[in-house]
């Protein structure tokens, strides 16, 4: 079922209508749907190397509000919420964290994971729901979304539209551990101006 998915996004790509589905499928990806809208960014950045900026706008618009709608979802359909959450195996971390905001604690902790579930291959999904579960700050929520979708969104399609087929054929191979890695490191960096900055108040 996921190589038909998958099958289906590339040919979605090269649709003429391929920017409305580009958004459909960011959209449902944020809370439900298994297939990144990376598959489609990088063969539709290729073809239109001058749209690039538009695709990664639709992607990162669109998946900003499928978050929404799954952050909506876990606060109103909390056992829905958490079939998807335990699919993933998430459900202890989930209520690790639901147990350490309502003691005041675990903020930081929940904006750098929800920062990666955005940029990284973590299902980002799972963290959407997670967060209307957990009562997560809806504005923070949505604020870190932008920067982590954008900047992912924005590097597959500025890259593809400059490499070509050079560059999916690394990101196939390599793209998990290279977005990963550097996910880690904005959040080291992050994590130490914070406290360099707190430092001096």
């Amino acid at each position: 079922m996921f190589i038909k998915l998958y099958n289906k996004c590339l040919k979605l790509a090269a649709h003429k209508n391929s920017k409305y589905y580009l958004g459909i499928v960011s959209f449902i990806e944020s809370s439900i749907f298994p297939i990144p809208p990376d598959v489609m960014i990088a063969p539709m950045a290729i073809a239109k190397k001058e749209d690039f900026f538009r695709i990664f706008l639709i992607a990162t618009i669109f998946s900003v509000l499928g978050g929404i709608f799954g952050y909506l979802i876990g606060v109103y359909f909390f056992d829905f919420a958490m079939s998807i959450v335990e699919f993933y195996n998430y459900e202890q971390k989930v209520i690790d964290i639901k147990d350490a905001l309502s003691q005041g604690a675990g903020f930081y902790t929940w904006l750098a994971i929800l920062f990666l579930a955005g940029f990284t291959p973590l299902p980002y999904k799972v963290f959407t729901i997670a967060s209307g579960l957990v009562s997560f700050n809806l504005l923070i929520f949505i604020l870190i979304s932008f920067i982590s979708r954008g900047l992912r969104f924005f590097v597959v399609s500025y890259l593809a539209s400059k490499f070509g087929d050079s560059f999916t054929g690394y990101i196939n191979k390599h793209g998990q551990k290279w977005f990963t890695i550097t996910g880690i490191i904005i959040v080291i960096i992050a994590g130490i101006t914070y406290l360099i900055v707190k430092s001096y108040d």
